[in-house]
């Protein structure tokens, strides 16, 4: 294979799984709690991503750079995976999953909004264009919700909007702050979220687990799959490409394909105003982009 039909083999594969994910968040929070699915998909995060630097050769520098980037660790991991998937995770526990997948996928404006204050860029009329696009499409895609439950949880809703925000200040962090490989800056991130994680479950415990086969392959499949090995797809990805940009665009493929999930496994009634509000998210994604 070339490396450009490697580089979308990779690519696609990531693709493939972030589709999964919004199903595999409800399912998973059946059985467990916000916190209690978080602490188990992070430890799952920790064991795979010490596995692949394992793999590639990389584990004892991982272990050597990890004193001087502690600092930088406990910022960033306090947002990722911590604050940003508490919020998260409580989102998709009160919303339907076809409002809170397209509503997180806002992330990408939230980005061009934030690289202004971070990173000093200018904010330009692609950019505000490409705001009230996508947040149209969050009011047409609440409306779908509501259609779906019979009320809209403006809390979920507010939770949703905020986890972009999270998101997107923690990518223009660590581009900011961190020269690490990327697969060792996760790693420091994971690790340093299990200490915080425990000390939040001492002090608020979670309801108590039935511990049975899907609770457990719930939980490890959200660490597997939203957290540790698609990111390191993805990094493969653009590896091996000439043009991020172009496979890029196959990311827009990731909330279309979660929608009929969402349909075939959750049997959430999928409305043709989701549908029209995700068109209005992407195309404001696509404006809000940046020329690269």
């Amino acid at each position: 294979m070339s490396n450009e039909s490697k580089a979308v083999a990779y690519a696609l594969a990531a693709i493939l799984l972030w589709s999964t994910v919004a199903t595999a968040f409800k399912i998973a929070l059946q059985y467990h709690s916000v916190i209690g699915l978080l602490t188990g998909a992070s430890l799952t995060s920790v064991l795979v991503l010490m596995a692949i630097l394992v793999a590639q050769g990389k584990l004892l520098r991982a272990i050597r750079a990890f004193p001087g980037n502690l600092r930088n660790a406990l910022l960033l991991g306090s947002i990722n995976p911590v604050l940003y998937y508490l919020v998260l995770f409580e989102a998709y526990r009160r919303l339907p999953a076809q409002v809170a997948q397209p509503v997180n996928y806002t992330w990408a404006i939230t980005l061009a909004l934030l690289s202004v204050p971070i990173l000093k860029h200018r904010l330009t009329r692609r950019d505000l264009w490409g705001l009230l696009l996508g947040y149209s499409g969050v009011v047409v895609i609440s409306i779908a919700g509501k259609e779906v439950t019979g009320s809209l949880d403006y809390w979920g809703l507010a939770l949703a909007i905020f986890s972009t925000l999270l998101w997107a200040g923690f990518w223009l962090l660590n581009t900011k702050q961190n020269n690490l490989d990327p697969i060792i800056g996760l790693f420091h991130n994971f690790l340093v979220s299990l200490p915080i994680l425990g000390l939040l479950i001492w002090f608020l415990p979670p309801p108590p687990v039935q511990w049975q086969l899907m609770s457990v392959l719930s939980l490890v499949y959200v660490g597997l799959f939203e957290m540790g090995i698609t990111f390191v797809l993805w990094q493969m990805a653009l590896l091996h490409t000439g043009n991020a940009a172009r496979l890029g665009t196959l990311i827009f493929l990731s909330p279309l394909i979660s929608l009929f999930l969402i349909h075939l496994v959750l049997k959430e009634p999928l409305q043709l105003a989701t549908f029209l509000g995700l068109a209005l998210i992407i195309a404001g994604v696509i404006s809000s982009r940046r020329r690269t």
